[in-house]
């Protein structure tokens, strides 16, 4: 899978919007809606981000694992 349709599907997961995820990243919707239209590659800051304010680990956002709180083992 690739990393723009892990941070469709995270959302749709979390139901949030992706204002809510942009947000959270620290970034503009317009920016966080080219992450999830796969026109431009998260950094590694945008994507921990996500996953410190949602409690999910890196690995699940980026699709190697299915399980949100792999992290947290």
């Amino acid at each position: 899978m690739k990393l723009s349709s892990n941070l469709q599907q995270f959302r749709k997961t979390f139901k949030i919007t992706q204002k809510q995820a942009a947000d959270a990243a620290n970034v503009s919707e317009r920016i966080y809606q080219n992450y999830e239209y796969g026109k431009v590659i998260p950094s590694i800051e945008v994507i921990y981000n996500l996953a410190e304010h949602f409690d999910v680990s890196i690995d699940y956002l980026v699709g190697r694992t299915d399980n949100p709180k792999s992290h947290k083992l």
